[in-house]
Parts: C-alpha cells; sequence; structure tokens
C-alpha cells in the first residue's frame, strides 16, 4: 500500500481520477478507481472502499460518505451520500441522489436506484433496494466486531488527494500472435489492459482498470466515439463476436460478454449482457439488470429487471449519462 497521508491508504493498483477529499486512516483497495471532478468525492476518516469498486462524483452530482462506512468489492456509488458506520455488501450499486443514513446495512448485491433514501439503522436487500427491517441487536453487535470492538467515530478529517491516471496507451497484449489495433485518436486509461483481436475505433474512452480480453475463436469489435468506463469486463466464448457500434457508452462495473450492441445505446452502472444477445440502436440497459443469453430488443427499447425484460420504449435518444466522460475530464498526453 502507497501512504499519503498519515494513516490513509492508497492501494498502488487504485486510481485517484481529478482531485477527491480523504480522512485519516481511509483505505482505497487494489483496482478501486475514484473519479472526482473538483473535489466532487469526499471518504470519511476510517472508511474503506474495497477492491475494485467504483467511486464517481461530479459538481452536480457529488459523492459523500461518512466516516467508518465500508464498501464490499465491485461496489459502485456514482452521486450518493452515505453517513457512518454503514456497511455495504460486496457488488452493490448506489446510483446518483441516493441517500442513506448512519449504520444502513445492504445486502450484497443491493442496488438503490436514483433518489431513493434509506434511514437510519435501515437493512436493505434487493434489486431495487427494499427495507426489510430496522438493524437488530445482533446487526449491531456484528458491526461491533467487524469494526474492531469499538464503534467510536474519528475526528472528521479531510485531505486533499490527487493521483492522476494519464490516458497514455493502456496495456496491450498479443493473443495467437494477434494484437489489438487502436486508432489514435482512442483514449485509454493506462491500468486498462486489452488482449487479442480486438479493433478500437476513433475517440472511443476505455477508462481505468477496463478489461477487454480477445482470447477466443471471434472478434471484439468497438466503433467510433464508445466510452467503457470503470473496471468494465468484455469477453466472449468460442466461435461468437462482440460488437459495440458507433456512440455506445457502457457504465463502470458492467460485464459485457459475446454481445452486439446497436449505436447510441447506453448500458448503466453494474449491467451484464450476456452471449449471442442483441440490442438495437438507442437502447438502454438500466443499472444492475441481467440480459440474459440469446435475448434480442428492438431499437429504442428500455430493459431492466433480472432476467432483462422490455420494460418501455423511449421517446427518442437516451440522454446523455451524468456518470460518462465529457471531453473536459479527460487528460490528453502525446502517445
Amino acid at each position: 500500500m502507497d501512504a499519503v497521508s498519515g494513516s490513509l491508504q492508497i492501494a498502488a493498483s487504485a486510481a485517484v481520477l481529478g482531485s477527491a477529499r480523504m480522512g485519516e486512516g481511509a483505505l482505497l483497495a487494489q483496482g478501486a478507481v475514484v473519479r472526482s471532478s473538483a473535489g466532487a468525492v469526499e471518504i470519511g476518516a476510517g472508511s474503506a472502499v474495497l477492491e475494485n469498486s467504483v467511486v464517481i462524483g461530479t459538481a452536480s452530482m457529488p459523492v459523500s460518505i461518512g466516516r467508518r462506512t465500508v464498501f464490499g468489492h465491485r461496489c459502485l456509488v456514482i452521486g450518493a451520500a452515505l453517513g457512518d458506520l454503514c456497511e455495504i455488501g460486496n457488488a452493490s450499486v448506489l446510483m446518483p441522489g441516493a441517500r442513506l443514513g448512519s449504520r444502513v446495512f445492504l445486502g450484497e448485491g443491493t442496488l438503490v436506484p436514483p433518489g431513493m433514501m434509506l434511514p437510519d439503522d435501515a437493512v436493505a436487500v434487493g434489486r431495487p433496494a427494499r427495507v426489510i427491517r430496522h438493524a437488530s441487536d445482533d446487526d449491531l453487535a456484528r458491526l461491533i466486531v467487524l469494526r474492531g470492538g469499538d464503534l467510536s467515530l474519528p475526528p472528521p478529517t479531510l485531505t486533499n488527494v490527487t493521483r492522476e491516471e494519464s490516458s497514455a496507451m493502456g496495456q496491450l497484449y498479443a493473443y495467437r500472435d494477434i494484437l489489438p489495433t487502436i486508432d489514435e485518436s482512442a483514449v485509454l486509461f493506462t491500468s486498462a489492459e486489452i488482449t487479442g483481436d480486438v479493433v478500437i475505433g476513433a475517440r472511443t474512452i476505455i477508462g481505468a482498470g477496463v478489461k477487454i480480453i480477445g482470447d477466443s475463436h471471434g472478434p471484439v469489435r468497438i466503433g467510433r466515439d464508445v466510452q467503457i468506463l470503470e473496471n468494465t469486463v468484455l469477453h466472449l466464448l468460442p466461435d461468437n463476436d462482440l460488437i459495440l457500434h458507433d456512440g455506445v457508452i457502457i457504465g463502470p462495473g458492467a460485464m459485457i460478454h459475446g454481445c452486439r450492441i446497436g449505436a447510441g445505446s447506453v448500458v448503466e452502472p453494474g449491467a451484464i449482457v450476456c452471449d449471442h444477445s442483441e440490442l438495437g440502436a438507442g437502447c438502454i440497459v438500466r443499472a444492475g439488470a441481467v440480459v440474459k443469453q440469446r435475448s434480442r430488443f428492438g431499437p429504442g427499447t428500455e430493459v431492466d429487471g433480472f432476467p432483462a425484460k422490455d420494460v418501455g420504449r423511449l421517446a427518442g435518444s437516451p440522454p446523455f449519462p451524468p456518470w460518462a466522460f465529457t471531453l473536459d475530464d479527460l487528460p490528453r498526453e502525446p502517445r
């Protein structure tokens, strides 16, 4: 681990994009990514963001995390606010405007949708989250054990942290003597890794921690002006292909596997799209949805659920997501 200030810890493989504020004893574990515009992410003293989680805050959707709150592996926190001593289960997703009180417990894989409020001492599970009970004495006793026998809160200190990843070429690996082909205008953050038969088009952005794995018999083809955001994984089965058409935006923490996604579609954070599925142009896959194998959705479809279903038609193109990159967000370096 790299000590930044006092007991503040940031793993060597974690990324801080922009400027965040973190308290004494806070932790960013291996593979975690924080993207913060102008100090829009605050992580309180003693809080921990564990492996491969993503935290995104902007001026219009800031993130505020209280003291001694812990996020499990692969959590996604986008424009949300949390109190102190929360326990957030692995792979939970908190969307913009979500508000959690103190000592809130989320079960694994819980999705807190935009604008939802959970009160102090709530225990919530599900996609979307539902409160199943008030925290019991047993819950609080477990929390005491998880916090080392002490639920006291440290002083509310905050330190500015800037550890910018560059947008120089990420790691490229050959498979069966085929190297990825990357347009010179594309942006790959340094911790992105791309393997094998992968072609990436002009002005496409591949975010921190993204893995694109073309080590199967079929190709991976990614069009122009695509965004594939933090800690997303793209892969495919043998004798298949994976095609993202122009203008597709894939949210952080998604899993995209051997499918075809039409131009201008948006896949929200934490969604999964499985092999041999097809989405028409201008679709939107909602956060945490799971598009099962061989699903078919026509153009302009709103897709949600587990498994995902057609839940409506969009009146126009999907709106530009507030968690996506704008040109002003991108540090550019010569290749």
